[in-house]
């Protein structure tokens, strides 16, 4: 092993100790130390950590910036242990990232997202869409935390899912009695068609094993064409975390309808939703014209935690 790969491997760890996960950044630095070795470096360059970042010729500049930023994490620590390393320039590269509206699902729209599900075969790929789909619209949460409950974490009798959210956070979020009611249904259809699973999990495959992000996003993106959705809104089709954008601007458009105090209600839907700071629930709101009036000076407040 080069002192560079052991030199990640250590900050990787260290990184991980302080409750970082990594998955992603590891990837790349470990293509950065391939990058390093290809070019016979024995250290981080500001030269040659800029032409890495760069790349491929046609990339993004936010993404530049990002990648750039990963390995400048590496950097202030390898500069620790060799003196002779160079850290890149805070501000070397610098982007904005372009941000695209989210899509904001109406009440109709997500019965027709249910129905569909309901259609699809076999029994048990039906059942498991539809309840991941309407969990989802009714507490926002995210694909990810949805996908990772284990039976453990969701109490049917009081009503409650335990998540374990990003950077090891987690907090309990309460479920309507009509979820509640679903999520037994789909229980007994789930334990019916595997009574003994592979895997812990709430959220079942056809083969007994967690549903996965990458089989979810797949069937997700068949119920939008098939209900007529493709190519709605500014991607190339609305996605399942619009859902959870989609919650939080109904949440505040009907506390404003119902005469609420908006900014002081605000932390209460960032508490659900498992975000830090209420300025990030106020990012979940752009584009949408009927709350602008309600949340501009809000977001100008916050305009530098949201670049």
């Amino acid at each position: 092993m080069t002192p560079l790969r052991q030199a990640l491997d250590d900050y990787l760890r260290i990184r991980r100790a302080l409750g970082f996960s990594l998955a992603g950044p590891e990837r790349q630095l470990d293509q950065f130390v391939g990058f390093l070795e290809q070019a016979g470096a024995e250290r981080i360059t500001i030269e040659l950590a800029l032409a890495w970042a760069q790349l491929p010729g046609d990339a993004h500049p936010y993404w530049c910036k990002r990648r750039l930023g990963v390995v400048r994490g590496f950097a202030r620590y390898l500069v620790t242990v060799d003196p002779d390393s160079e850290v890149p320039p805070q501000r070397l590269l610098i982007a904005r990232r372009s941000r695209i509206a989210p899509y904001i699902y109406s009440p109709g729209e997500i019965v027709a997202l249910m129905q569909a599900a309901a259609l699809l075969t076999p029994r048990s790929r039906a059942a498991t869409l539809q309840a991941v789909i309407g969990l989802i619209a009714t507490t926002g949460l995210r694909r990810g935390e949805a996908l990772g409950l284990d039976r453990e974490d969701v109490d049917l009798a009081d009503g409650a899912v335990h998540v374990r959210a990003r950077q090891h956070k987690q907090r309990e979020v309460p479920l309507h009695p009509t979820t509640t009611t679903a999520l037994r249904r789909y229980a007994r259809v789930r334990d019916r068609y595997a009574p003994e699973p592979e895997s812990p999990a709430f959220f079942l495959n056809e083969r007994g094993g967690r549903l996965n992000g990458t089989e979810f996003n797949e069937q997700f993106a068949k119920l939008i064409r098939q209900i007529g959705l493709e190519g709605a809104g500014e991607r190339a089709r609305p996605r399942p975390h619009d859902l959870r954008h989609s919650l939080a601007v109904r949440t505040l458009l009907d506390w404003r309808h119902a005469g609420e105090n908006v900014d002081r209600r605000m932390p209460e839907l960032s508490t659900f939703l498992g975000h830090a700071d209420p300025a990030s629930t106020y990012y979940y709101l752009q584009a949408v014209p009927e709350l602008m009036a309600t949340v501009s000076v809000r977001l100008e407040q916050f305009g530098e935690v949201l670049t």
